[in-house]
Protein backbone atom coordinates (compact mmCIF):
# COMPACT_ATOMS: atom_id res chain seq x y z
CA UNK A 1 0.00 0.00 0.00
CA UNK A 2 2.77 2.43 0.97
CA UNK A 3 4.92 1.40 -2.02
CA UNK A 4 2.07 1.83 -4.52
CA UNK A 5 1.12 5.22 -3.06
CA UNK A 6 4.71 6.33 -3.55
CA UNK A 7 4.62 5.36 -7.23
CA UNK A 8 6.18 1.93 -6.80
CA UNK A 9 3.18 -0.04 -8.04
CA UNK A 10 2.14 -1.00 -11.54
CA UNK A 11 1.44 2.65 -12.37
CA UNK A 12 4.78 4.42 -11.70
CA UNK A 13 3.21 7.85 -12.02
CA UNK A 14 0.89 6.96 -9.17
CA UNK A 15 -2.86 6.65 -9.58
CA UNK A 16 -5.63 7.66 -7.27
CA UNK A 17 -9.33 7.43 -6.53
CA UNK A 18 -12.20 9.36 -8.03
CA UNK A 19 -14.99 9.25 -5.47
CA UNK A 20 -18.49 9.58 -6.89
CA UNK A 21 -21.45 10.71 -4.82
CA UNK A 22 -24.52 10.95 -7.05
CA UNK A 23 -23.38 13.32 -9.77
CA UNK A 24 -20.50 14.84 -7.77
CA UNK A 25 -16.97 13.63 -8.55
CA UNK A 26 -13.86 14.36 -6.43
CA UNK A 27 -10.41 12.89 -6.95
CA UNK A 28 -7.39 12.27 -4.73
CA UNK A 29 -4.07 10.50 -5.38
CA UNK A 30 -3.28 7.33 -3.43
CA UNK A 31 -0.40 9.22 -1.77
CA UNK A 32 -2.82 11.77 -0.28
CA UNK A 33 -5.18 9.06 0.90
CA UNK A 34 -2.25 7.32 2.58
CA UNK A 35 -1.43 10.44 4.62
CA UNK A 36 -5.09 10.73 5.67
CA UNK A 37 -5.10 7.05 6.63
CA UNK A 38 -1.92 7.44 8.68
CA UNK A 39 -3.54 10.30 10.59
CA UNK A 40 -6.67 8.23 11.23
CA UNK A 41 -4.54 5.24 12.24
CA UNK A 42 -2.78 7.43 14.80
CA UNK A 43 -6.21 8.44 16.13
CA UNK A 44 -7.15 4.75 16.39
CA UNK A 45 -3.98 4.09 18.35
CA UNK A 46 -4.94 6.96 20.65
CA UNK A 47 -8.20 5.05 21.26
CA UNK A 48 -6.13 2.02 22.29
CA UNK A 49 -6.49 0.13 19.00
CA UNK A 50 -3.53 -1.92 17.84
CA UNK A 51 -2.28 -5.30 16.71
CA UNK A 52 -4.85 -8.04 17.28
CA UNK A 53 -7.85 -5.74 17.71
CA UNK A 54 -10.95 -6.02 15.53
CA UNK A 55 -12.40 -2.79 14.11
CA UNK A 56 -16.01 -2.76 12.88
CA UNK A 57 -16.68 -0.23 10.12
CA UNK A 58 -20.20 0.85 9.12
CA UNK A 59 -21.05 3.37 6.45
CA UNK A 60 -21.77 4.03 2.77
CA UNK A 61 -19.01 4.22 0.18
CA UNK A 62 -17.17 7.51 0.82
CA UNK A 63 -13.62 8.78 1.05
CA UNK A 64 -13.85 8.53 4.84
CA UNK A 65 -14.85 4.86 4.63
CA UNK A 66 -11.89 4.00 2.39
CA UNK A 67 -9.60 5.95 4.72
CA UNK A 68 -10.95 3.98 7.72
CA UNK A 69 -10.20 0.68 5.99
CA UNK A 70 -6.62 1.72 5.26
CA UNK A 71 -6.20 3.19 8.75
CA UNK A 72 -7.29 -0.02 10.42
CA UNK A 73 -4.60 -1.97 8.58
CA UNK A 74 -1.97 0.68 9.28
CA UNK A 75 -2.77 0.45 12.99
CA UNK A 76 -2.22 -3.32 12.88
CA UNK A 77 -5.88 -4.16 13.52
CA UNK A 78 -8.32 -6.36 11.60
CA UNK A 79 -11.08 -4.91 9.38
CA UNK A 80 -14.67 -6.08 9.99
CA UNK A 81 -16.94 -4.49 7.38
CA UNK A 82 -20.59 -4.31 8.41
CA UNK A 83 -23.24 -4.67 5.67
CA UNK A 84 -25.72 -1.91 4.97
CA UNK A 85 -29.47 -2.61 4.90
CA UNK A 86 -30.83 -3.80 1.56
CA UNK A 87 -34.16 -2.13 2.32
CA UNK A 88 -34.79 0.60 4.86
CA UNK A 89 -38.12 -1.09 5.63
CA UNK A 90 -36.10 -3.75 7.44
CA UNK A 91 -34.20 -1.28 9.63
CA UNK A 92 -35.00 -3.11 12.88
CA UNK A 93 -33.63 -6.37 11.51
CA UNK A 94 -30.61 -4.47 10.20
CA UNK A 95 -29.87 -3.06 13.67
CA UNK A 96 -30.17 -6.48 15.31
CA UNK A 97 -27.95 -8.13 12.67
CA UNK A 98 -25.37 -5.34 12.91
CA UNK A 99 -25.12 -5.64 16.70
CA UNK A 100 -24.92 -9.44 16.43
CA UNK A 101 -22.09 -9.21 13.89
CA UNK A 102 -19.80 -6.87 15.78
CA UNK A 103 -20.46 -8.83 18.97
CA UNK A 104 -19.66 -12.17 17.30
CA UNK A 105 -16.53 -10.63 15.80
CA UNK A 106 -15.26 -9.45 19.24
CA UNK A 107 -14.83 -5.90 17.94
CA UNK A 108 -12.93 -3.45 20.14
CA UNK A 109 -14.45 -0.38 18.49
CA UNK A 110 -17.18 0.52 15.99
CA UNK A 111 -16.39 3.23 13.42
CA UNK A 112 -19.62 4.64 12.05
CA UNK A 113 -20.68 7.14 9.42
CA UNK A 114 -22.73 9.92 11.08
CA UNK A 115 -25.83 9.14 9.01
CA UNK A 116 -26.23 5.80 10.83
CA UNK A 117 -25.82 7.20 14.33
CA UNK A 118 -29.57 7.79 14.71
CA UNK A 119 -30.32 4.15 13.88
CA UNK A 120 -27.58 2.21 15.64
CA UNK A 121 -27.17 3.71 19.09
CA UNK A 122 -24.80 2.10 21.62
CA UNK A 123 -26.00 0.06 24.55
CA UNK A 124 -24.01 -0.87 27.65
CA UNK A 125 -22.70 -4.15 26.25
CA UNK A 126 -21.45 -2.59 23.00
CA UNK A 127 -17.83 -1.61 22.29
CA UNK A 128 -17.15 2.16 22.00
CA UNK A 129 -18.79 3.89 19.03
CA UNK A 130 -16.74 6.58 17.21
CA UNK A 131 -18.04 8.66 14.31
CA UNK A 132 -15.78 8.68 11.27
CA UNK A 133 -16.12 12.45 11.11
CA UNK A 134 -14.56 12.75 14.57
CA UNK A 135 -11.65 10.37 14.09
CA UNK A 136 -8.80 12.79 13.48
CA UNK A 137 -5.12 12.54 14.31
CA UNK A 138 -1.58 13.45 13.30
CA UNK A 139 0.04 11.27 10.63
CA UNK A 140 3.47 11.86 12.20
CA UNK A 141 2.20 10.43 15.50
CA UNK A 142 1.54 6.99 13.99
CA UNK A 143 3.64 4.26 15.57
CA UNK A 144 4.28 1.70 12.86
CA UNK A 145 3.37 -1.70 14.33
CA UNK A 146 5.05 -5.05 13.79
CA UNK A 147 2.45 -7.18 12.00
CA UNK A 148 2.56 -10.95 11.72
CA UNK A 149 1.76 -11.82 8.07
CA UNK A 150 -0.36 -14.72 9.31
CA UNK A 151 -2.50 -12.54 11.59
CA UNK A 152 -6.01 -11.57 10.52
CA UNK A 153 -6.36 -8.63 8.15
CA UNK A 154 -10.05 -9.09 7.35
CA UNK A 155 -12.88 -10.89 9.12
CA UNK A 156 -15.29 -11.22 6.20
CA UNK A 157 -18.80 -12.42 6.96
CA UNK A 158 -20.22 -14.80 4.38
CA UNK A 159 -23.30 -13.61 2.55
CA UNK A 160 -25.52 -16.16 4.25
CA UNK A 161 -27.24 -17.24 1.02
CA UNK A 162 -27.72 -20.77 2.36
CA UNK A 163 -27.06 -20.40 6.09
CA UNK A 164 -26.36 -17.95 8.89
CA UNK A 165 -23.42 -15.66 8.08
CA UNK A 166 -20.07 -16.90 9.38
CA UNK A 167 -16.88 -14.90 9.85
CA UNK A 168 -14.22 -15.94 7.32
CA UNK A 169 -10.71 -15.37 8.70
CA UNK A 170 -8.38 -13.88 6.08
CA UNK A 171 -4.74 -13.23 6.92
CA UNK A 172 -2.45 -10.56 5.48
CA UNK A 173 -0.44 -13.30 3.77
CA UNK A 174 -3.49 -14.97 2.22
CA UNK A 175 -4.88 -11.69 0.88
CA UNK A 176 -1.51 -10.66 -0.59
CA UNK A 177 -1.13 -14.08 -2.19
CA UNK A 178 -4.59 -13.83 -3.76
CA UNK A 179 -4.01 -10.28 -4.96
CA UNK A 180 -0.76 -11.35 -6.64
CA UNK A 181 -2.56 -14.32 -8.21
CA UNK A 182 -5.46 -12.22 -9.50
CA UNK A 183 -3.13 -9.56 -10.93
CA UNK A 184 -1.11 -12.24 -12.75
CA UNK A 185 -4.09 -14.25 -14.00
CA UNK A 186 -6.04 -11.18 -15.15
CA UNK A 187 -2.93 -9.53 -16.60
CA UNK A 188 -3.55 -6.31 -14.69
CA UNK A 189 -1.16 -3.57 -15.86
CA UNK A 190 -0.27 0.03 -15.11
CA UNK A 191 -2.49 1.10 -18.00
CA UNK A 192 -5.64 -0.27 -16.34
CA UNK A 193 -8.36 1.93 -14.86
CA UNK A 194 -10.74 0.17 -12.47
CA UNK A 195 -14.39 1.23 -12.18
CA UNK A 196 -16.61 -0.05 -9.37
CA UNK A 197 -19.87 0.57 -7.56
CA UNK A 198 -19.67 -2.74 -5.64
CA UNK A 199 -20.29 -2.59 -1.87
CA UNK A 200 -17.12 -2.49 0.22
CA UNK A 201 -18.67 -4.86 2.77
CA UNK A 202 -18.50 -7.66 0.17
CA UNK A 203 -15.26 -9.40 -0.84
CA UNK A 204 -15.62 -8.58 -4.55
CA UNK A 205 -15.81 -4.89 -3.72
CA UNK A 206 -13.41 -4.78 -0.76
CA UNK A 207 -10.60 -6.93 -2.11
CA UNK A 208 -11.33 -7.25 -5.83
CA UNK A 209 -12.10 -3.65 -6.76
CA UNK A 210 -10.58 -1.63 -3.89
CA UNK A 211 -7.56 -3.43 -2.44
CA UNK A 212 -6.17 -4.64 -5.78
CA UNK A 213 -6.15 -1.13 -7.33
CA UNK A 214 -4.83 0.27 -4.03
CA UNK A 215 -1.94 -2.22 -3.89
CA UNK A 216 -1.16 -1.79 -7.60
CA UNK A 217 -1.44 2.00 -7.50
CA UNK A 218 -3.72 2.08 -10.56
CA UNK A 219 -6.57 4.59 -10.94
CA UNK A 220 -9.92 3.66 -9.39
CA UNK A 221 -13.31 5.23 -10.07
CA UNK A 222 -15.43 4.39 -7.03
CA UNK A 223 -19.19 4.88 -6.83
CA UNK A 224 -21.76 3.59 -4.38
CA UNK A 225 -24.28 0.75 -4.80
CA UNK A 226 -27.23 3.07 -4.21
CA UNK A 227 -26.10 5.37 -7.03
CA UNK A 228 -25.87 2.45 -9.43
CA UNK A 229 -29.24 1.00 -8.37
CA UNK A 230 -30.96 4.39 -8.69
CA UNK A 231 -29.61 4.89 -12.22
CA UNK A 232 -27.72 1.88 -13.64
CA UNK A 233 -26.58 3.93 -16.65
CA UNK A 234 -24.25 5.81 -14.29
CA UNK A 235 -21.95 2.76 -14.18
CA UNK A 236 -21.60 2.94 -17.95
CA UNK A 237 -21.14 6.71 -17.88
CA UNK A 238 -18.27 6.34 -15.40
CA UNK A 239 -16.58 3.79 -17.65
CA UNK A 240 -17.05 6.05 -20.66
CA UNK A 241 -15.95 9.28 -18.96
CA UNK A 242 -12.83 7.87 -17.31
CA UNK A 243 -11.75 5.29 -19.89
CA UNK A 244 -12.39 2.37 -17.57
CA UNK A 245 -10.61 -0.82 -18.62
CA UNK A 246 -11.75 -3.22 -15.87
CA UNK A 247 -14.97 -3.56 -13.91
CA UNK A 248 -17.11 -6.25 -12.32
CA UNK A 249 -20.62 -7.11 -11.22
CA UNK A 250 -22.98 -10.01 -10.45
CA UNK A 251 -25.60 -11.30 -12.89
CA UNK A 252 -28.33 -8.82 -11.99
CA UNK A 253 -25.98 -5.87 -12.57
CA UNK A 254 -25.35 -6.86 -16.17
CA UNK A 255 -29.11 -7.29 -16.71
CA UNK A 256 -29.76 -3.77 -15.39
CA UNK A 257 -26.91 -2.38 -17.49
CA UNK A 258 -28.36 -4.03 -20.59
CA UNK A 259 -31.72 -2.36 -19.98
CA UNK A 260 -30.00 0.99 -19.41
CA UNK A 261 -28.19 0.72 -22.76
CA UNK A 262 -31.51 0.74 -24.61
CA UNK A 263 -31.90 4.41 -23.73
CA UNK A 264 -28.23 5.42 -23.59
CA UNK A 265 -26.55 7.86 -25.95
CA UNK A 266 -23.01 9.03 -26.55
CA UNK A 267 -21.22 6.32 -24.57
CA UNK A 268 -17.75 5.06 -25.41
CA UNK A 269 -17.16 1.58 -24.00
CA UNK A 270 -14.25 0.72 -26.28
CA UNK A 271 -11.74 1.03 -23.43
CA UNK A 272 -13.13 -1.98 -21.50
CA UNK A 273 -10.77 -4.95 -21.60
CA UNK A 274 -12.09 -6.90 -18.60
CA UNK A 275 -15.76 -7.08 -17.62
CA UNK A 276 -15.98 -9.63 -14.83
CA UNK A 277 -19.13 -11.48 -13.86
CA UNK A 278 -18.93 -13.53 -10.69
CA UNK A 279 -20.25 -14.12 -7.15
CA UNK A 280 -22.88 -16.60 -8.39
CA UNK A 281 -23.35 -18.99 -11.33
CA UNK A 282 -22.84 -16.81 -14.40
CA UNK A 283 -25.84 -16.67 -16.74
CA UNK A 284 -24.55 -16.95 -20.30
CA UNK A 285 -27.61 -15.42 -21.92
CA UNK A 286 -27.65 -12.31 -19.76
CA UNK A 287 -23.92 -11.73 -20.11
CA UNK A 288 -24.07 -12.22 -23.89
CA UNK A 289 -27.07 -9.87 -24.13
CA UNK A 290 -25.04 -7.15 -22.43
CA UNK A 291 -22.25 -7.56 -24.95
CA UNK A 292 -24.72 -7.29 -27.83
CA UNK A 293 -26.39 -4.18 -26.38
CA UNK A 294 -22.99 -2.58 -25.68
CA UNK A 295 -21.49 -3.37 -29.10
CA UNK A 296 -22.85 -0.18 -30.76
CA UNK A 297 -20.90 1.77 -28.13
CA UNK A 298 -17.61 0.09 -29.02
CA UNK A 299 -17.65 -2.71 -26.45
CA UNK A 300 -15.49 -5.70 -27.36
CA UNK A 301 -17.23 -9.03 -26.53
CA UNK A 302 -13.76 -10.46 -25.87
CA UNK A 303 -13.74 -8.38 -22.68
CA UNK A 304 -16.39 -10.62 -21.08
CA UNK A 305 -14.66 -12.32 -18.15
CA UNK A 306 -16.78 -14.97 -16.37
CA UNK A 307 -14.98 -16.06 -13.19
CA UNK A 308 -15.43 -17.94 -9.93
CA UNK A 309 -14.57 -16.55 -6.52
CA UNK A 310 -15.57 -16.75 -2.89
CA UNK A 311 -14.71 -15.14 0.43
CA UNK A 312 -13.07 -18.35 1.67
CA UNK A 313 -10.22 -17.92 -0.86
CA UNK A 314 -10.09 -14.12 -0.34
CA UNK A 315 -11.81 -13.46 -3.68
CA UNK A 316 -10.22 -14.95 -6.84
CA UNK A 317 -10.72 -18.69 -7.44
CA UNK A 318 -10.65 -19.39 -11.17
CA UNK A 319 -10.06 -16.96 -14.05
CA UNK A 320 -10.35 -17.48 -17.82
CA UNK A 321 -7.75 -16.07 -20.23
CA UNK A 322 -8.14 -12.31 -20.55
CA UNK A 323 -9.57 -11.33 -23.92
CA UNK A 324 -11.19 -14.70 -24.68
CA UNK A 325 -14.73 -13.61 -23.97
CA UNK A 326 -17.45 -16.01 -22.90
CA UNK A 327 -17.03 -19.72 -23.58
CA UNK A 328 -19.73 -22.22 -22.74
CA UNK A 329 -20.45 -25.93 -22.61
CA UNK A 330 -23.87 -26.99 -23.88
CA UNK A 331 -24.93 -30.20 -22.15
CA UNK A 332 -27.85 -32.60 -22.08
CA UNK A 333 -29.94 -31.38 -19.15
CA UNK A 334 -31.73 -34.74 -18.82
CA UNK A 335 -28.45 -36.62 -18.37
CA UNK A 336 -27.05 -33.93 -16.07
CA UNK A 337 -30.06 -34.17 -13.76
CA UNK A 338 -30.46 -37.96 -13.77
CA UNK A 339 -26.87 -39.16 -13.99
CA UNK A 340 -24.75 -36.26 -12.72
CA UNK A 341 -22.78 -36.23 -15.96
CA UNK A 342 -22.32 -33.30 -18.35
CA UNK A 343 -22.81 -35.06 -21.66
CA UNK A 344 -22.76 -32.74 -24.68
CA UNK A 345 -26.27 -31.92 -25.86
CA UNK A 346 -27.56 -33.65 -29.00
CA UNK A 347 -27.32 -31.77 -32.27
CA UNK A 348 -31.06 -31.12 -32.36
CA UNK A 349 -30.76 -29.01 -29.20
CA UNK A 350 -33.26 -31.02 -27.17
CA UNK A 351 -32.83 -30.84 -23.39
CA UNK A 352 -29.93 -28.43 -23.88
CA UNK A 353 -28.52 -26.48 -20.95
CA UNK A 354 -25.76 -23.94 -21.50
CA UNK A 355 -23.14 -23.65 -18.75
CA UNK A 356 -20.34 -21.11 -18.59
CA UNK A 357 -16.68 -22.15 -18.46
CA UNK A 358 -14.95 -20.20 -15.70
CA UNK A 359 -11.29 -20.76 -16.43
CA UNK A 360 -8.64 -22.51 -14.35
CA UNK A 361 -7.36 -21.98 -10.82
CA UNK A 362 -5.40 -18.78 -10.27
CA UNK A 363 -1.71 -19.20 -9.31
CA UNK A 364 -1.27 -20.61 -5.83
CA UNK A 365 -4.57 -22.53 -5.83
CA UNK A 366 -5.50 -26.09 -6.83
CA UNK A 367 -9.01 -27.34 -7.55
CA UNK A 368 -10.51 -30.78 -7.80
CA UNK A 369 -13.99 -32.27 -8.10
CA UNK A 370 -14.85 -35.24 -5.89
CA UNK A 371 -17.79 -37.62 -5.74
CA UNK A 372 -20.10 -36.57 -2.91
CA UNK A 373 -20.48 -40.09 -1.51
CA UNK A 374 -17.17 -41.86 -2.16
CA UNK A 375 -14.95 -38.72 -2.15
CA UNK A 376 -13.00 -40.11 -5.10
CA UNK A 377 -11.72 -37.59 -7.68
CA UNK A 378 -14.12 -37.18 -10.59
CA UNK A 379 -13.17 -37.49 -14.23
CA UNK A 380 -13.87 -34.69 -16.70
CA UNK A 381 -17.60 -33.98 -17.01
CA UNK A 382 -18.50 -35.90 -13.83
CA UNK A 383 -20.44 -33.64 -11.44
CA UNK A 384 -19.26 -33.56 -7.83
CA UNK A 385 -18.27 -31.16 -5.07
CA UNK A 386 -15.68 -28.48 -5.75
CA UNK A 387 -12.65 -28.59 -3.43
CA UNK A 388 -9.89 -25.95 -3.27
CA UNK A 389 -6.42 -25.96 -1.75
CA UNK A 390 -3.69 -23.32 -1.75
CA UNK A 391 -1.97 -20.28 -0.30
CA UNK A 392 -4.97 -17.95 -0.11
CA UNK A 393 -7.47 -20.32 1.50
CA UNK A 394 -8.98 -19.16 4.79
CA UNK A 395 -7.82 -20.72 8.05
CA UNK A 396 -11.49 -21.19 8.94
CA UNK A 397 -14.52 -19.53 10.47
CA UNK A 398 -14.03 -17.28 13.50
CA UNK A 399 -14.98 -18.96 16.78
CA UNK A 400 -16.66 -21.78 14.83
CA UNK A 401 -14.45 -24.87 15.15
CA UNK A 402 -17.39 -27.09 14.24
CA UNK A 403 -18.02 -25.28 10.96
CA UNK A 404 -14.29 -25.05 10.28
CA UNK A 405 -13.91 -28.82 10.69
CA UNK A 406 -16.59 -29.34 8.03
CA UNK A 407 -15.09 -26.64 5.78
CA UNK A 408 -11.46 -27.76 5.66
CA UNK A 409 -10.66 -31.48 5.57
CA UNK A 410 -7.09 -32.71 4.99
CA UNK A 411 -6.12 -29.27 3.74
CA UNK A 412 -8.92 -29.07 1.15
CA UNK A 413 -11.64 -26.42 1.35
CA UNK A 414 -15.07 -27.98 0.77
CA UNK A 415 -17.01 -25.29 -1.06
CA UNK A 416 -20.49 -26.87 -1.07
CA UNK A 417 -20.68 -26.16 -4.82
CA UNK A 418 -21.63 -28.70 -7.47
CA UNK A 419 -19.35 -28.47 -10.49
CA UNK A 420 -17.32 -30.39 -13.04
CA UNK A 421 -14.04 -29.94 -14.89
CA UNK A 422 -13.62 -29.73 -18.64
CA UNK A 423 -10.10 -29.54 -20.05
CA UNK A 424 -8.90 -28.15 -16.73
CA UNK A 425 -11.57 -25.45 -16.57
CA UNK A 426 -14.25 -25.12 -13.91
CA UNK A 427 -17.95 -25.34 -14.82
CA UNK A 428 -20.41 -24.57 -12.03
CA UNK A 429 -23.79 -26.28 -11.71
CA UNK A 430 -25.21 -24.96 -8.41
CA UNK A 431 -25.13 -25.23 -4.63
CA UNK A 432 -25.50 -28.63 -2.95
CA UNK A 433 -27.88 -27.22 -0.32
CA UNK A 434 -30.12 -25.69 -2.99
CA UNK A 435 -30.51 -28.86 -5.04
CA UNK A 436 -34.11 -30.09 -5.48
CA UNK A 437 -34.53 -33.85 -5.94
CA UNK A 438 -37.78 -34.93 -7.59
CA UNK A 439 -38.29 -38.39 -9.03
CA UNK A 440 -34.55 -39.07 -8.98
CA UNK A 441 -33.77 -35.87 -10.86
CA UNK A 442 -31.36 -33.25 -9.56
CA UNK A 443 -33.15 -30.01 -10.38
CA UNK A 444 -31.10 -26.82 -10.12
CA UNK A 445 -33.25 -23.95 -8.81
CA UNK A 446 -31.59 -21.30 -10.99
CA UNK A 447 -32.96 -23.04 -14.10
CA UNK A 448 -36.51 -22.72 -12.76
CA UNK A 449 -35.94 -19.17 -11.51
CA UNK A 450 -34.69 -18.09 -14.91
CA UNK A 451 -37.70 -19.61 -16.67
CA UNK A 452 -40.20 -17.97 -14.31
CA UNK A 453 -38.36 -14.64 -14.46
CA UNK A 454 -38.89 -14.39 -18.23
CA UNK A 455 -42.67 -14.18 -17.83
CA UNK A 456 -44.22 -10.73 -18.27
CA UNK A 457 -45.42 -9.52 -14.90
CA UNK A 458 -42.75 -11.40 -12.91
CA UNK A 459 -39.81 -9.34 -11.64
CA UNK A 460 -36.70 -10.95 -13.13
CA UNK A 461 -34.03 -11.57 -10.52
CA UNK A 462 -36.67 -11.66 -7.79
CA UNK A 463 -37.77 -15.28 -8.06
CA UNK A 464 -36.80 -17.99 -5.57
CA UNK A 465 -37.35 -21.71 -6.03
CA UNK A 466 -36.81 -24.34 -3.35
CA UNK A 467 -37.75 -27.91 -2.53
CA UNK A 468 -40.30 -28.79 0.13
CA UNK A 469 -40.71 -32.21 1.69
CA UNK A 470 -44.13 -33.81 1.34
CA UNK A 471 -45.46 -37.25 2.14
CA UNK A 472 -42.98 -40.11 2.52
CA UNK A 473 -40.08 -37.64 2.33
CA UNK A 474 -40.70 -36.83 -1.33
CA UNK A 475 -39.89 -33.31 -2.43
CA UNK A 476 -42.04 -30.95 -4.41
CA UNK A 477 -41.20 -27.54 -5.79
CA UNK A 478 -42.24 -24.11 -4.54
CA UNK A 479 -41.90 -20.92 -6.60
CA UNK A 480 -41.94 -17.54 -4.83
CA UNK A 481 -41.97 -14.58 -7.22
CA UNK A 482 -42.38 -10.85 -6.91
CA UNK A 483 -44.95 -9.10 -9.09
CA UNK A 484 -46.84 -5.85 -9.50
CA UNK A 485 -49.53 -7.51 -11.64
CA UNK A 486 -53.24 -7.41 -10.75
CA UNK A 487 -54.11 -10.53 -12.73
CA UNK A 488 -52.65 -13.01 -10.24
CA UNK A 489 -54.75 -16.02 -11.24
CA UNK A 490 -53.56 -15.94 -14.85
CA UNK A 491 -49.99 -15.17 -13.79
CA UNK A 492 -49.89 -18.25 -11.56
CA UNK A 493 -51.09 -20.40 -14.45
CA UNK A 494 -48.37 -18.94 -16.68
CA UNK A 495 -45.68 -19.73 -14.11
CA UNK A 496 -46.86 -23.33 -13.75
CA UNK A 497 -47.03 -23.80 -17.52
CA UNK A 498 -43.65 -22.21 -18.25
CA UNK A 499 -41.82 -24.13 -15.53
CA UNK A 500 -43.44 -27.38 -16.66
CA UNK A 501 -42.54 -26.63 -20.28
CA UNK A 502 -38.93 -25.79 -19.39
CA UNK A 503 -38.01 -28.60 -17.02
CA UNK A 504 -40.92 -31.04 -17.30
CA UNK A 505 -42.00 -30.72 -13.66
CA UNK A 506 -44.75 -28.33 -12.52
CA UNK A 507 -44.35 -26.51 -9.20
CA UNK A 508 -46.69 -27.62 -6.40
CA UNK A 509 -47.02 -24.06 -5.05
CA UNK A 510 -46.64 -20.66 -6.70
CA UNK A 511 -46.61 -17.78 -4.22
CA UNK A 512 -46.85 -14.31 -5.77
CA UNK A 513 -45.62 -11.59 -3.42
CA UNK A 514 -45.23 -7.81 -3.55
CA UNK A 515 -41.92 -6.20 -4.61
CA UNK A 516 -39.34 -6.16 -1.83
CA UNK A 517 -40.49 -9.45 -0.29
CA UNK A 518 -37.98 -11.96 -1.67
CA UNK A 519 -35.11 -12.23 0.86
CA UNK A 520 -31.62 -11.37 -0.38
CA UNK A 521 -28.19 -11.14 1.17
CA UNK A 522 -26.36 -7.84 1.62
CA UNK A 523 -24.62 -8.51 -1.70
CA UNK A 524 -27.89 -9.15 -3.54
CA UNK A 525 -27.83 -12.96 -3.64
CA UNK A 526 -31.11 -14.83 -3.34
CA UNK A 527 -31.59 -16.41 0.10
CA UNK A 528 -33.34 -19.66 -0.75
CA UNK A 529 -33.03 -21.19 2.73
CA UNK A 530 -34.41 -18.05 4.34
CA UNK A 531 -37.30 -17.99 1.87
CA UNK A 532 -38.08 -21.63 2.64
CA UNK A 533 -38.27 -20.80 6.35
CA UNK A 534 -40.54 -17.83 5.65
CA UNK A 535 -42.81 -20.10 3.61
CA UNK A 536 -42.91 -22.78 6.31
CA UNK A 537 -43.68 -20.22 9.02
CA UNK A 538 -46.43 -18.55 6.97
CA UNK A 539 -44.48 -15.29 6.89
CA UNK A 540 -44.79 -14.62 3.17
CA UNK A 541 -47.39 -11.97 2.45
CA UNK A 542 -49.03 -13.67 -0.51
CA UNK A 543 -51.96 -12.45 -2.53
CA UNK A 544 -55.42 -13.34 -1.27
CA UNK A 545 -56.72 -13.76 -4.81
CA UNK A 546 -58.28 -17.17 -5.52
CA UNK A 547 -56.08 -19.84 -7.07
Amino acid sequence: MRRAAAGGGLAPAGGGVTFIDGDEHTSAPWSELLVDAQAMAAALQAHGIGVGDHVAILGPTTRRLVTAIQATWLSGACVVMLPLPMRMASIDAFIDQTRERFANADCSIVLMDPQFSEFVTPIESDPPFVLLSELEGDADALVRPEIDPDSMAVLQFTSGSTSDPKGVMLSHRAICNNIDAAVEAAEVSGDDVAVSWLPLYHDMGLIGLLTIPMCCGIPLVLGAPQDFMARPVRWLNWISDYGGTMTAGPNFAWVLATRALRRAEGLDLSSVRLALSGAEPVDAGSFRSFAAAAAPFGFDPGALFPAFGMAEVCIAGTFPPRGRGIKTDVVDQHVLEHEGYARPAPADGRHARELVMLGSAVPGLEIQIVDRQTRRPCADREVGELLIKGNSVTSGYYRRPDATADLIVDGWLHTGDLAYLLDGELVMCGRIKDLIIIGGRNIYPQDVEKAAGLIDGIRAGNVIVFGQEGRHGKQHMVVVAETRSDDLVDLRKQVVQEVNRTIGVPPRDVVLVPPGTVPKTSSGKLQRSACRLMFERGELTASSAPR
